[in-house]
């Protein structure tokens, strides 16, 4: 029996491979960076031109985390049913059409149906394109889509400094918000000239798990693929994560036990443990990027465009971190660098909360968002490597388990800010930082005795 190994022998690290269709998906990371970081500083501004209060506006996060719910049971059912490239499609022009009745919605009610549909269209973009990252870059996949998540706040980074412009010049944050619209739409044409392609599926494929009989990997694995006469079928999908460059193999070839003997996988608990992280990512994330604008006013002085272009210092250290931690991830485990990126968000934290500084606070936010700015893509990309040949399904889990998150933080950190202050109500990010911190550690740990 031969046995191929993708693995290099030399041991030189695997490359990410930046083609038409990776460089494309991450526009769908770039529709949805602008979104969040354009509107989340926003809603303070939304909330006194309302005259809402803090737990009124923080219902946005909540309209935010039921389109996360419904999109996580149409997210894996749209790629089954139309093919991924439809899907993801189909999601661009619905953020585009969310968008536009959140600038104009006249009313409250309205404002929050926008964000609901806006909400569902972003949840099945993301979750869509991540999957086909995965798909596409197998082994290097936490790669992939760490830098898909920093090209998404690398251009949403001037999200927070459009709204402050736009307000300092009196024209108000819709603006600045409406410019999602466009990115959606202008991504929604790229991906439909896309070639043809395994990672973008056709309609009615399922993504089936691998066999019982053989072992299950992590993306980050070494795999050898053995061929020969003892050959059943190896499912398409479950050969696209195994390694980073699609390989042209007899339609006999299969990963048989034999070929890993010292692999016991088990992905639950882990892939659970880092929904978890990922959970505590998005809280903190959301939490932090509603409120900070009305911390800096409350704490500093600032004024409100100057507080709300403050947040680019969050996205800016969020942008750094994760074209650094992409190749990062690729020499040293993801689950240690997802768990320092925990504590180091509580180091920004705390430099944000006990400063009366409007400069300082901008360097705690720049700090912290060196911490927030890897977790999301490292929980994403190891939750997928825990669950090889169901990342639709698992991918809907995560969509589900993160619009909780959206629903809860913000509304729930507005609604303690009403009863004991902004300030006192920040408190709630580094418990949540140390709950995704400790969540990642065991979820490491977990992947090590299985590949042990």
């Amino acid at each position: 029996m031969a046995v191929a190994s993708f693995r290099p022998e030399d041991g030189t690290v695997p490359r990410l491979r930046r083609d038409r269709l990776t460089v494309t998906l991450y526009g769908s990371f770039v529709t949805w960076g602008w979104l969040l970081y354009s509107f989340n500083p926003s809603v303070p501004l939304l909330a006194h031109e309302r005259g809402l209060s803090s737990a009124q506006a923080g219902l946005h996060g909540t309209a935010m985390a039921l389109g996360g719910l419904v999109a996580a049971v149409l997210a894996p059912r749209s790629v089954q049913w139309w093919g991924r490239r439809t899907a993801v499609v189909a999601a661009g022009v619905t953020v585009a059409v969310g968008v536009v009745g959140l600038v104009l919605g006249p009313a409250l009610v309205w404002t929050l149906l926008a964000m609901l549909v806006l909400a569902t269209g972003g949840n099945v973009l993301i979750a869509s394109s991540q999957v086909g990252l995965a798909l596409r870059h197998g082994r290097v996949a936490t790669a992939a889509i760490t830098e898909a998540n920093g090209v998404g706040s690398g251009v949403g980074l001037f999200g927070p400094l459009a709204v402050g412009a736009a307000v300092a010049v009196g024209w108000g944050w819709r603006p600045a918000v409406l410019v999602t619209a466009g990115i959606a739409l202008a991504g929604a044409v790229f991906v439909l000239r896309l070639p043809s392609s395994a990672a973008l599926s056709t309609r009615g494929s399922r993504s089936r798990a691998p066999s019982s009989d053989g072992p299950v990997l992590p993306l980050t694995a070494p795999v050898p693929v053995a061929v020969g006469a003892e050959a059943g079928a190896l499912d398409e999908e479950t050969l696209l994560l195994t390694h980073d460059e699609p390989a042209v193999l007899p339609s006999s070839a299969v990963l048989p036990p034999s070929a890993v003997p010292h692999v016991r996988y088990r992905p639950a608990a882990a892939a659970l443990l880092f929904i978890v992280s990922l959970v505590a990512a998005i809280a903190i994330e959301n939490a932090t990027t509603y409120w900070a604008t009305a911390l800096l006013i409350d704490r500093t002085g600032a004024r409100a465009g100057i507080a709300t272009a403050a947040t680019a210092g969050l996205v800016a250290g969020m942008t750094a971190t994760r074209f650094v931690v992409g190749p990062l991830s690729l020499r040293m485990r993801p689950a240690v660098l997802l768990t320092g990126a925990f504590l180091v968000a509580i180091a920004g934290w705390a430099v944000v909360w006990s400063t009366t500084s409007t400069a300082v606070a901008m360097a705690g936010l720049v700090l912290a968002g060196l911490g927030y700015g890897a977790q999301y893509p490292l929980s994403i990309a190891l939750m997928l490597g825990a669950s090889p040949g169901h990342g639709d399904r698992v991918q809907g889990y995560a969509t589900l388990a993160g619009g909780a998150a959206i629903g809860v933080a913000p509304l729930l950190l507005g609604a303690l800010a009403d009863a004991f202050g902004m300030h006192t109500a920040f408190v709630i990010v580094p418990l949540l930082a140390c709950a995704g911190a400790v969540a990642a550690a065991l979820g490491g740990r977990a992947l090590r005795r299985a590949e042990g």
